[in-house]
């Protein structure tokens, strides 16, 4: 009598967790989520470790979450996992200003982005080719 369980929106062996509102260019951004895809799990986590960009901190709290939603949520193995997918898009952006000479106005933008992480099950010998 209830209402239907939703879809899920990704497929059977994958799972997937978003990270809104981080204070960083999706440019910026885009460069730490190129280190991590394609990867296993563990070697993303490795990279986003010892990474000297300041927002590796925050994907790696994202591919954390990814990797707690599929043991939890979907009763994935974590030791098959890999980074399916991960992309930038961007959020608000704040505009501020500074008073120039001359009586002008210099525009600041301070961007904000958002991160999605994506990790999928695969076997040992899918993993090998």
């Amino acid at each position: 009598m209830g209402q239907e369980k939703n879809p899920r929106r990704v497929a059977e062996n994958e799972a997937m967790a978003v990270s809104r509102m981080l204070r960083t260019s999706p440019q910026k951004l885009n460069l730490v989520a190129q280190m991590i895809r394609n990867k296993p799990v563990d070697k993303a986590l490795t990279d986003l470790t010892f990474s000297k960009k300041r927002i590796a901190e925050d994907v790696k709290k994202t591919l954390q979450s990814a990797i707690a939603n599929a043991e939890n949520n979907h009763g994935l193995d974590v030791d098959e996992l890999i980074v399916a997918e991960a992309y930038v898009g961007k959020n608000l952006v704040m505009k501020r200003g500074r008073p120039r000479a001359r009586g002008r106005f210099g525009r600041i933008l301070k961007p904000f982005s958002q991160v999605t992480i994506k990790v999928r099950q695969v076997g040992a010998e899918e993993e090998q080719a």
